[in-house]
């Protein structure tokens, strides 16, 4: 596929998501507050999303307490960078640091011009190099294909709509929805009516907004395994580290480290949040084991 059928994809994709996400806001807000609830949500969905398309890797990077990294900070991290930067034909990203135990890492930015890659302290220490390698192609294979502004995009908008939510509910703790009364019983039934939808919405909304990452970070994660494995030449020790990733995240759940937004958790090259079968079920990445069955099958081994 190449560059312009790319840009196209990942266009179509981006204009969706924002339409569906940004739909959820103004719902939201015409359930809450009418006509006026409505035109305010819509002016607070299109400043929204001009902040998510502009400065979305800003926001994922702050909000996940990443740091810039100089080339004389850690030359090791920066030569790999840039060699596999090379290798994937794209512009050597901007590199950041996490200072938590769980190894983890994640890519962002709105176009490979503009793309960055975030490790934490704990992959530096968890993988060996080739392993670690092969987490920064997949990171940049998720840059290459152009996927790195929908999943911004996607935890900037969907923060949003978790915050609308959690103020509609205060609202609707000390009576913010509107209970205009009318003379007419069938006025008051509109807007019981309305009251209960509202109430749905609110609870409803971060719930569909998870659903939407959901569906399109599954799809993705297996892309940018290929891609990664492509950069790389060998898909093995991406195999190996998520293999690794996947037992450290669980081992350093519990050290004390920079909480993790879940709006941001699709981002990450493997769940950074472990739950019980729910979490499992609405999990925005697939099975690690399955994506390590797809590596070893492309490297000819059962």
């Amino acid at each position: 596929m190449n560059s312009s059928t790319i840009g196209m994809e990942s266009t179509l994709k981006t204009t969706l998501l924002l339409g569906g996400l940004s739909g959820l806001l103004v719902t939201i807000g015409w359930l809450l507050g009418g006509n006026y609830g409505a035109f305010f949500a819509l002016i607070f969905a299109a400043f929204t999303n001009l902040g998510a398309w502009w400065f979305s890797d800003q926001i994922a990077l702050s909000m996940n307490h990443a740091r810039p990294v100089d080339a004389a900070q850690n030359p090791t991290l920066h030569q790999m960078v840039e060699t596999l930067a090379l290798r994937a034909g794209i512009p050597k990203p901007g590199v950041y640091m996490i200072d938590s135990p769980m190894p983890n890492a994640f890519a962002t930015g709105r176009s490979p011009e503009k793309g960055a890659v975030a490790v934490t302290t704990g992959i530096m220490q968890a993988l060996e190099p080739d392993e670690l390698a092969g987490v920064i192609a997949h990171e940049l294979a998720h840059i290459k294909h152009r996927d790195t502004l929908i999943s911004s995009i996607a935890a900037t908008i969907a923060g949003a709509i978790t915050m609308l939510a959690q103020m509609a509910q205060h609202s609707l703790m000390w009576g913010g929805i509107s209970s205009r009364r009318s003379s007419s019983d069938s006025n008051g039934g509109a807007e019981a009516l309305r009251a209960i939808a509202a109430i749905l919405m609110v609870l409803l909304a971060p719930l569909a907004a998870a659903i939407i990452q959901m569906a399109i970070s599954r799809a993705r994660e297996f892309k940018a395994d290929a891609g990664g494995a492509e950069i790389m030449g060998n898909p093995l020790p991406l195999a190996d580290a998520l293999m690794k990733l996947e037992r450290g995240v669980s081992a350093t759940a519990n050290q004390p480290q920079p909480s993790v937004n879940p709006v941001s958790a699709p981002l990450y090259i493997v769940n950074p949040l472990h739950g019980g079968t729910m979490q499992a079920l609405f999990s925005t990445h697939p099975p690690t084991a399955e994506r390590i069955r797809r590596l070893k099958a492309m490297a000819g081994q059962a």
